[in-house]
């Protein structure tokens, strides 16, 4: 790595800070991992390291991101649909 950093560079480290930031706070309890902020913190994260290796391919880096991401949406649609399911219980017939 040189310096000064490139943009694609600076994104892919705020990147890995994400994805570091969501991991530190699930284990410290700060977040939970069956959240929406979670789960967006690693797609975002994931998502800005993907653009950084678009300028610096990587296969096997940029095939953990991409999967990263998917997963993460699939926390957040099932995260949205369980509480949508919730709010109906409650809600009552």
């Amino acid at each position: 790595m040189h310096l000064p950093l490139q943009w694609h560079e600076v994104v892919g480290m705020v990147g890995v800070a994400l994805c570091l930031l969501a991991y530190m706070w699930l284990q410290t309890g700060k977040l939970r991992g069956d959240r929406i902020p979670f789960q967006v913190m690693n797609v975002a994260g994931a998502g800005a390291i993907a653009v950084s290796l678009l300028y610096d391919f990587n296969l096997s880096a940029m095939t953990i991101e991409i999967a990263w991401i998917g997963i993460s949406i699939y926390g957040i649609v099932r995260s949205a649909k369980l509480r949508r399911r919730h709010k109906l219980r409650q809600q009552g017939p």
